[in-house]
């Protein structure tokens, strides 16, 4: 007796197993190959070329981009070199990558950047959050940037036990942000467990120095995150279970779900055009290729455009989708008066004119 009923709990756990690896397979998209949509007028820009995992555009045209993210279980090709956050004015006719120097006193050798948002305060101030991962750690950085010389000056870090494993930021004031944690567990091998059984212990936070709280709980993966232009709805991206909630933002930082919106690809990073409330997406068609780097089978890339998102038929646009020959793993997609940038968790940059 004793016998079958071990044979039994094997078997019921091979089986468990084997369903949660298919489940695993499928939030990945490990099965998916992604169609070719080219865009005629691009170029890769020189001197990035470490990643451009997040990028915000300030209403002048000014593009701050996040770069040099090592993140457990994903490829980089630089490990050893700190990351960086570079300026571009799309302003100009051939716009470069500028690095922002940093000031003094700041800790560059850790500097490992994951995803930024800016805030204009009333006196034109613009301040630069920014996701830090220090020794594999969650912190908030605050930068004033000072656009005379390219700098970037360090205010502050912020650190608190509800931002524990912090992916991305939106600003609502210039101490204060919405964030949202990526996993549950910070340590790898946990937070890999947590993926495989499906776990959705992912949630967004307030933050302000009087008031820190969970706000939303319940995803698989809470990536990226923004705001309406009219700053009335909090968007957030759920990679892992493809698709962008959005979410009604009420007087006390609380939010309340509005709708998802289900997709076909992992959804990274959200951006937000001021003028129209289009939502612009960098997406990973196969989350697999992305995890298991193999040089012969390149991650792809995938830009999403979202028209009328409240609406009940919202238009969805696959605006670039490239196999991996020119861009690998896209993370991010911004645009300003018909100019886009899109970034990537560990490779090149691409300017294109729409």
């Amino acid at each position: 007796m004793g016998k079958l009923l071990a044979v039994a709990l094997v078997g019921i756990a091979a089986a468990l197993a084997a369903e949660r690896l298919l489940a695993f397979r499928s939030r990945l998209n490990a099965s998916r190959e992604v169609a070719p949509v080219s865009l005629p007028n691009c170029r890769l820009i020189k001197g990035i070329e470490t990643g451009s995992e997040d990028i915000d555009i300030l209403p002048n045209g000014l593009a701050f981009i996040s770069s040099g993210l090592k993140y457990p279980g994903l490829k980089s090709f630089a490990p050893d070199k700190p990351g960086e956050i570079f300026l571009m004015d799309l302003n100009e006719d051939n716009p470069r990558a500028v690095e922002l120097r940093i000031s003094r006193g700041f800790d560059l050798a850790s500097f490992n950047p994951h995803g930024i948002s800016t805030y204009i305060d009333r006196d034109d101030t613009v301040y630069l959050f920014v996701v830090n991962h220090p020794h594999q750690k969650s912190t908030v950085e605050l930068f004033k940037f000072v656009e005379d010389d390219n700098s970037l000056v360090h205010l502050k870090t912020i650190r608190h036990d509800l931002l524990t494993s912090v992916n991305d930021i939106v600003a609502m004031g210039p101490d204060s942000f919405y964030a949202t944690n990526d996993h549950y567990f910070s340590d790898f091998l946990l937070m890999f467990l947590e993926m495989f059984l499906g776990l959705t212990w992912s949630n967004v936070v307030y933050y302000s120095p009087k008031e820190v709280k969970e706000v939303a709980a319940g995803f698989y993966s809470a990536n990226g995150i923004n705001i309406s232009p009219d700053r009335k709805y909090i968007y957030i991206a759920d990679v892992l279970d493809h698709n962008v909630h959005v979410m009604e933002k009420h007087a006390n930082w609380s939010l309340t779900h509005v709708k998802t919106l289900q997709l076909d690809t992992l959804v990274d990073n959200l951006s937000i055009d001021p003028h129209t409330g289009d939502i612009w997406i960098g997406c990973h068609p196969n989350g697999m290729k992305l995890f298991h780097y193999d040089p012969e089978n390149l991650p792809a890339s995938e830009v999403l455009r979202i028209q009328s998102i409240l609406s009940e038929q919202p238009v969805v646009t696959r605006v670039y989708a490239d196999n991996g020959s020119v861009l690998q793993g896209s993370s991010v997609a911004s645009t300003h008066q018909g100019k886009l940038l899109i970034g990537t968790v560990f490779h090149r940059t691409l300017f294109c004119h729409l």
